[in-house]
């Protein structure tokens, strides 16, 4: 580095995007990424963890400022960007970049939509605030590195970052302003992996923390409120502090230039993205055919060494954990031939068929496919049948990638699966039309009625 400060730069391009110098692609794309959030975070709104939250939001009052999605009622909007991004990350639905490994939407966008109602900004303000989110969020996720991952939540810590820049573009911060949110977005950057093998709420918390925080760091800022600037690169900073294996350039690396944002991916199973791979050649290798205990021999699955770092001693003992367990999901694919909200029940966990073709999964890791990543996230799964056959499947892009996108009819059908209980027909066909045609809303407020 030549000793510029990151969050200077950062500050200094994306206080300067416009609407104008986005691509109609690159529109589409950020579209697409808050519909997508949208159907996640009212998937969430009634599960148990989310119930609680709504609870303690109510009570603690402010403002009407956003809209709490899980209750539709207006609350302040530091509250309603809590609760939106703890609805919007709960059922394992919401996005993905792989080369990050970052949720950015469950982060960055309830701080995004809250800055936006509260200001009463143009639905193009808001498109660019979202790109803006994302670039920063993303890139900072970059440069922390794969060892980053181990202990902390990439999309409670990094997720921080790009809350923060993405509402700091909605309250027309200045350069000094917007690096300053940075600053304090930073210093309040957390999450720890540990609540996983408990089967904790926390992951909730993670991304509704990352945008509450993300924004008030923006709301401080405005008002004059500084932030370190060396929050990211200094001796005493996030990346020195939460990594070894960082690389700061990577936060300004073809800055303008390139848009990693581009390269997300609309998850298409609803578990966790290190099970994609694997359930996608599970499908691949039956040809859609599902399969009973008694039609199986074996079933051997090699994947790539972070994914088993992660998962390998994540029990199914809860619906929620059963999305984190590759045996679990891996299984559900064979028998059911989907991994669907639908398959995460109290029931599934009892269910004698998944138990028994459980006990036939040998998951395992290969030297090739963990070279491949954070790039790909590669499995391939070989299936040995009773009567002889055997079934292979190799998959590199799960469904959803950018290199597998959904087409627009799948991802409208993905918003009104997740959306069915909670949303009537026609209110679900208004939100798409209106987020379909963003550019043309005058005042975000409208979005949700």
């Amino acid at each position: 580095m030549s000793g510029e400060i990151l969050s200077n730069r950062l500050a200094g391009y994306f206080c300067g995007v416009t609407f104008n110098d986005l691509k109609a692609d690159h529109v589409a794309k950020m579209k697409v990424f808050l519909l997508d959030w949208l159907g996640s975070a009212y998937a969430g709104k009634d599960l148990p963890p989310i119930r609680m939250m709504r609870k303690v939001v109510r009570t603690l009052g402010g403002a009407p400022e956003a809209t709490s999605i899980p209750d539709g009622a207006k609350t302040n909007c530091l509250l309603a960007s809590l609760l939106n991004g703890a609805s919007s990350h709960i059922v394992e639905m919401d996005d993905l970049h792989r080369e990050s490994i970052l949720h950015p939407a469950a982060a960055i966008l309830p701080a995004v939509l809250a800055a936006g109602e509260r200001e009463g900004v143009s639905g193009k303000e808001l498109i660019v605030a979202i790109s803006v989110g994302y670039e920063v969020g993303i890139r900072v996720a970059l440069a922390a590195g794969e060892t980053h991952y181990r202990f902390w939540h990439t999309t409670a810590t990094c997720g921080t970052f790009g809350a923060a820049a993405g509402a700091a573009k909605l309250l027309h911060l200045n350069e000094d302003q917007f690096a300053w949110a940075i600053g304090s977005a930073g210093t309040q950057a957390a999450g720890l992996w540990e609540f996983l093998g408990e089967s904790a709420m926390s992951k909730q918390l993670h991304a509704g923390k990352a945008a509450m925080n993300g924004l008030l760091a923006a709301l401080l800022a405005k008002e004059g409120f500084t932030g370190a600037r060396r929050i990211l690169e200094g001796e005493k900073g996030f990346f020195r502090a939460t990594s070894q294996d960082f690389d700061e350039g990577k936060c300004i690396a073809d800055l303008g230039e390139v848009f990693h944002s581009e390269r997300n991916s609309i998850k298409y199973h609803a578990s966790c993205g290190h099970t994609h791979s694997a359930v996608d050649a599970v499908l691949l290798a039956s040809g859609g055919r599902t399969l009973r205990p008694s039609e199986v021999e074996t079933v051997d699955l090699w994947i790539y060494q972070a994914a088993i770092d992660l998962l390998g001693n994540i029990a199914p003992e809860t619906p929620y954990l059963a999305k984190f367990n590759l045996p679990f999901c891996v299984a559900t694919a064979l028998r059911y031939g989907h991994v669907q909200p639908c398959d995460f029940t109290l029931e599934r966990l009892e269910d004698e068929d998944l138990k028994e073709l459980m006990k036939k999964i040998k998951v395992g890791g290969d030297p090739d496919l963990t070279g491949a990543y954070p790039r790909k996230w590669p499995a391939r799964v070989t299936i040995a049948l009773k009567d002889g056959q055997m079934l292979y499947g190799d998959n590199e892009y799960p469904k959803g990638d950018p290199e597998n996108p959904l087409s627009e009819q799948e991802l409208i059908a993905k918003f009104k699966d997740l959306t069915s209980g909670a949303l009537p027909a026609g209110q679900a066909d208004a939100i798409i039309d209106r987020v379909m045609d963003l550019e043309s809303l005058g005042n975000v407020n409208e979005l949700l009625k």
